[in-house]
């Protein structure tokens, strides 16, 4: 068993993804920039860590080399120098085949990753606007996010992002619910939104938090706007013909790997094919695990 896998294992029943009106762990505590009057959070590393979202701390320095394995490529390919009529490669969608492979759980220690990178920043978005899994861990329900942005063109995309006390990061919330999600997602307006938030830091990583691909139109609607795709895998319970599926619907330019839970390389580079299966539904109900 991987770190990565060990980690999510200590993850507590409905914490992993907890459901709308259910009290989740405090790791954040928000407060009020005076100047500026924007929302900041201070992350409580702690209790990131007793609700599973993090390593034990004795398992710091062994857990941060498997990110480093993921995000070396992912940042190389994303620093290059921007190609006419290529989507943005800052803009990397992380997502899975089904619910409960872990895609929240990735996207969130990614982030902490390339936060620690000296040279950029990283902005994690809340993009999964069903299940709005970074929103709730992080306390942010109830603050401005891409839905509104979405919704309300008077507003710049920089207006909704929340400092973090953690150097390099800020997080975008998922905001208000949406109806029609995926024509919002797939629309111009999100595309410049996405083009606003990289153009606005030249060194900055945004990381998209999407649902999962074979149960929901919105990922594949996303997959149209991110510039490098991740899926992530759970070892021993997503079903292979799931993964073939999933990887079937990723450009094969898009390709910024998949992650194994349990696999100790941590990255396959290359994705091949094209093609979708039925998987069920995602949304209000149930409340699979991320």
């Amino acid at each position: 068993m991987s770190l990565v896998e060990r980690a999510m294992s200590r993850m507590r029943p409905g914490e992993a993804s907890v459901p709308a009106g259910t009290l989740s762990p405090v790791i954040a505590t928000p407060s009020i920039d005076a100047a500026s009057g924007a929302t900041r959070i201070a992350i409580d590393l702690n209790s990131m860590r007793a609700a599973g979202y993090l390593p034990e701390q004795e398992k710091d320095r062994q857990f941060a080399d498997h990110f480093r394995l993921i995000k070396r490529p992912l940042l190389q390919r994303a620093l290059q120098a921007p190609v006419a009529g290529v989507t943005e490669r800052r803009l990397i969608m992380i997502t899975s085949a089904l619910p409960g492979d872990g895609k929240t759980f990735t996207s969130i220690n990614l982030a902490m990753s390339i936060a620690r990178e000296r040279d950029v920043s990283v902005l994690l978005v809340d993009a999964d606007l069903l299940k709005p899994h970074v929103s709730r861990i992080f306390g942010l329900q109830k603050e401005r996010g891409l839905g509104d942005l979405l919704m309300d063109e008077s507003q710049s995309a920089e207006s909704a992002v929340v400092g973090t006390d953690v150097r390099g990061l800020s997080i975008l919330p998922g905001g208000a619910p949406l109806e029609s999600i995926a024509e919002l997602l797939g629309s111009d307006r999100m595309r410049r939104l996405m083009q606003e938030l990289c153009t606005a830091h030249p060194r900055r990583i945004v990381l998209l938090d999407s649902p999962p691909l074979l149960v929901t139109s919105e990922a594949q609607t996303l997959i149209g706007i991110a510039g490098q795709v991740v899926l992530v895998v759970r070892a021993g319970q997503t079903p292979q013909r799931a993964v073939t599926d999933a990887i079937k619907l990723i450009d094969e330019s898009k390709a910024g790997g998949l992650v194994l839970n349990e696999a100790r390389d941590g990255l396959i580079e290359r994705y091949y094919g094209y093609g979708y299966g039925k998987y069920g539904t995602y949304g209000d109900a149930g409340a699979p695990k991320h």
